[in-house]
C-alpha cells in the first residue's frame, strides 16, 4: 500500500501545468483512500476536519434528506446540495458525474421513484464498491453505478434527462470534454444542475502547480468565464446561477488549521486568495 509520504513525493512530480493522466492518478488514487475511510475530505467548507452530517447541512442538504440517505453516503464531499434544484420528476432519468458514495444518486431515486433510473458514474473502484453496498443495504433497485471517466461517460445518447454533479468538475483536466459529453447523453431539453468550484480571479503560482491543493478542489478550479464560455460551446447554454459563496472564506471559518497548514506548504497568503475561489451551483439545458 502507498505510504501518504510516497504519494506526496509522486505528487510534486505530477503538476497541474504538466501531465493531466498523472493528475487524474492522483485523484484516483486520494479518493480511493477516502472511501476506504484512510483519509478525511478536503472539498467541503469544513475541509478535513468536522462531522460528515455538518458539512452536508452547512452545504446546503436539509435533515430531512440526510436522513433518507443510506448511512455512509454521506461523506462530506461536496460543495453544494444540487439535487433539489433538479426538480425531478417520476419516471425520469438522472446521471451523476463522480456519484462517489451515493448521496446524491439514493436522494435523485427517491424523486423518480421506481419507474425511473438513476445513474451514478464513477473512476474510483473503491468508491464504487461503497456505493453498490448502500445501495444493496438500503434496496435501491433503480440505482445503478458504472465505472468510467467523464470525459467518456458509459451512458447512451440522448438517454438523460437531468444530470448532476457536486464538486467533481473541477477535479477534471478536460472540462470542454466533460460537458460535451453531458450534451451528448442528454435528451434534447434535458437539463443540468452542477455544484463546482470555480475561479474569480489568478491563483498563486505555487497553488496552481500544487496537485494535493488540486485533488483538494482548489487549483483544479477554471477560471469563471472560461469554465463557462466551454459550457456554452458544447451546446448547454447560459448557465443560471443558483448560489455563489466565497469557498475559501468559508473554510478559514470552520477550519483554520487546515487552511493555515495549506498556506505554509505552498506560500501563498489569505490575502491573495479571499474572494477568488468560489462555490456555485448552476443550472443550464441542451437546446431542444
Amino acid at each position: 500500500m502507498k505510504t501518504k509520504d510516497a504519494a506526496a513525493g509522486t505528487a510534486e512530480k505530477a503538476t497541474v501545468a504538466g501531465d493531466a493522466e498523472a493528475v487524474v492518478a492522483q485523484v484516483r488514487d486520494r479518493y480511493g483512500r477516502i472511501a476506504l475511510k484512510q483519509e478525511g475530505s478536503c472539498c467541503a467548507p469544513t475541509c478535513c476536519g468536522g462531522d460528515t452530517a455538518d458539512v452536508a447541512t452547512a452545504i446546503g442538504y436539509s435533515a430531512e434528506a440526510l436522513g433518507a440517505a443510506p448511512e455512509g453516503a454521506n461523506l462530506g464531499l461536496g460543495c453544494g446540495a444540487p439535487i433539489g434544484h433538479l426538480a425531478l420528476r417520476p419516471g425520469e432519468a438522472v446521471l451523476d458525474l463522480g456519484s462517489g458514495a451515493g448521496i446524491d444518486c439514493f436522494l435523485a431515486a427517491r424523486e423518480v421513484g421506481p419507474t425511473g433510473r438513476v445513474i451514478g458514474v464513477d473512476m474510483t473502484p473503491q468508491m464504487l464498491a461503497r456505493a453498490r453496498d448502500n445501495a444493496r443495504k438500503a434496496g435501491h433497485a433503480n440505482v445503478e453505478f458504472r465505472e468510467g471517466r467523464l470525459e467518456a461517460l458509459p451512458v447512451d445518447d440522448a438517454s438523460i434527462d437531468a444530470v448532476t454533479s457536486n464538486c467533481v468538475v473541477n477535479l477534471v483536466p478536460d472540462k470542454g470534454a466533460v460537458f460535451r459529453e453531458v450534451a451528448r447523453v442528454l435528451k434534447p431539453g434535458g437539463r443540468l444542475v452542477i455544484s463546482d468550484i470555480i475561479l474569480d480571479g489568478r491563483l498563486p503560482e505555487a497553488i496552481e502547480k500544487d496537485v494535493w491543493a488540486y485533488v483538494g478542489c482548489v487549483a483544479g478550479a477554471m477560471q469563471r468565464e472560461r469554465y463557462f464560455g466551454l459550457l456554452e460551446v458544447a451546446g448547454l447554454g447560459k448557465p443560471e446561477i443558483l448560489k455563489d459563496v466565497d469557498y475559501l472564506d468559508a473554510i478559514v471559518q470552520s477550519a483554520p488549521d487546515e487552511v493555515r497548514d495549506f498556506l505554509a506548504r505552498t506560500g501563498a497568503r489569505l490575502e491573495d486568495l479571499k474572494g477568488k475561489v468560489r462555490s456555485v451551483t448552476f443550472r443550464a439545458r441542451r437546446s431542444a
